[in-house]
């Protein structure tokens, strides 16, 4: 029979080697990375590195460059029937956002350089006609670009409109940031609204085929049927009929499981290749 000194003693001796394991074990438990539940709330679209990457990739469909901040003067008719494109997420004469941002900059600033074309801008909203505006609108939009103000106004409409309304709908339906980017791109060609051609009926669309995260569905599976289905749309219309903003650039991020969408991303639209390091 043992003593109980000696069993004290082994006992002691075990904690003791067990000690510098435990200690190490506790260091590694302290260096891994959080649990994915933990990090999720620091990868929504929102945050504002996340933002600038969702912008830059707009940018890269809509204007070429990665330079959306340049985009503020940025002004033509693209011949889509909308009327004159314009700003960082394409504003449109013809589609009523470029009233509202309009309004929106003259009650910023009462008198601004574009507070006159407003009557214009009412008449010819849901045509595509250039009444009114012309060349001296585009010389004045340019103008207004370099205001601050009308940067901000920009940006406000661009929240209001297109960006939180999209980031708001993806995370309900349980998207991260690559999915909330793919509401976010949609809507932006598309536009809000319930019709079978907008945001809203291309979700609907989607989620006839695929339940949502938010339902207990797959999370690649729900993004795959809500691209082919944008795919759908933009093929219905001459302007969008070039479906690689999706095929070589959102399909890519997916087909990467990169659901986060972390840099570096690499991808192409319209043949154009463009990267994202950081």
């Amino acid at each position: 029979m043992q003593s109980k000194h000696r069993t004290v003693r082994v006992a002691l001796a075990a904690l003791l080697i067990a000690a510098p394991a435990a200690l190490a074990a506790a260091n590694v438990a302290a260096a891994a990375p959080a649990p994915a539940a933990v990090q999720a709330k620091a990868v929504g679209l929102d945050d504002p590195h996340k933002k600038d990457i969702a912008m830059q990739l707009v940018s890269s469909a809509e204007n070429s460059s990665l330079d959306w901040k340049a985009q503020y003067k940025y002004i033509e008719d693209i011949k889509d029937g909308r009327g004159y494109t314009a700003g960082i997420i394409g504003f449109c004469s013809g589609t009523g956002d470029m009233l509202e941002l309009v309004e929106h900059y003259t009650d910023l600033k009462p008198g601004n350089v574009l507070a006159k074309y407003l009557p214009a801008l009412r008449k010819v909203n849901g045509t595509d006609s250039h009444s009114g505006l012309g060349s001296a609108f585009e010389r004045d939009w340019a103008t207004a670009a370099k205001d601050d103000v009308f940067q901000k106004a920009q940006n406000d409409e661009r929240d209001r409109v297109y960006f939180n309304p999209a980031v708001s709908q993806a995370k309900a339906d349980g998207l991260r940031a690559l999915g909330q980017f793919a509401y976010y791109d949609a809507i932006v060609m598309h536009g809000p609204g319930t019709s079978s051609d907008s945001f809203g009926g291309i979700r609907k669309a989607a989620m006839k085929k695929a339940k949502t995260p938010a339902q207990g569905g797959d999370e690649a599976t729900y993004l795959k049927a809500f691209l082919e289905a944008r795919k759908v749309i933009m093929k219905q219309e001459e302007a969008h009929a070039d479906t690689s903003r999706v095929d070589t650039e959102q399909t890519v991020f997916l087909n990467a499981k990169n659901f986060d969408l972390n840099p570096p991303l690499k991808w192409k639209v319209y043949g154009d290749s463009y990267a994202i390091n950081s």
